[in-house]
């Protein structure tokens, strides 16, 4: 597989992706610091909104995502794996299912559950290996939870934050559904539509809306 290809999601060609990652692009940095420096860059310049869902193709891709201020977890993770791809990292999405202990009460009203899914982060190839990260949660909505920001230091996978800065358990993985070289939208509506059936439930053919 090709985890450095332009492709209808990852469209890293775009001007506005490219004004994203011009920082990152001198042959003096190398992949390790062009990778920590655009991930911490996508986390937080990108404000987390889990509340903004769509199912439009064209929502999803890198050039539609560089021109926001806010994002969900697959949009934030689809956008770093497109800066990576255009600063000719390999990257790939990967999905799976977390269940949050804290600050729980809007998505219980909203989803109807403490779980989300489907969660995105990022698996990048660094030095003969891949490395997952999550750029979901930004450093302000961290500081505001009381919660580490998740830093990547280019060695080590940096995905999961399991407590809150007084110990208190924070989030969970439940599910794994694996890593994907391009974004897999029908798997990605099924799976709304089956663990969010509520949202569904006025019109079958909605593709976005906000909770």
């Amino acid at each position: 597989m090709n985890y450095l290809k332009h492709t209808y999601f990852f469209d890293f060609n775009d001007d506005a992706v490219h004004h994203l990652i011009s920082e990152f692009e001198s042959n003096e940095l190398s992949d390790k610091e062009k990778a920590i420096g655009m991930y911490t860059k996508v986390r937080d310049h990108f404000k987390y909104d889990p509340y903004s869902i769509t199912l439009s193709e064209e929502k999803y891709r890198s050039s539609h995502i560089a021109k926001k201020t806010s994002g969900n977890c697959v949009e934030k993770s689809i956008i770093l794996v497109a800066c990576l791809r255009a600063l000719k990292i390999p990257a790939r999405l990967h999905l799976g299912k977390v269940k949050n202990h804290i600050a729980v009460e809007r998505l219980t009203e909203k989803f109807g559950s403490n779980e989300l899914t489907p969660h995105g982060m990022v698996n990048v190839y660094l030095n003969n290996k891949w490395l997952k990260m999550s750029p979901a949660f930004n450093k302000s909505l961290c500081a505001k939870l009381n919660i580490e920001p998740l830093d990547f230091d280019g060695e080590n996978d940096s995905f999961l934050q399991q407590y809150n800065s007084e110990g208190t358990r924070f989030m969970e993985y439940v599910d794994d559904y694996g890593h994907f070289e391009d974004v897999p939208l029908d798997f990605m509506e099924s799976n709304i539509k089956a663990h969010y059936p509520h949202i569904f439930d006025t019109d079958e053919d909605l593709k976005e809306f906000k909770l």
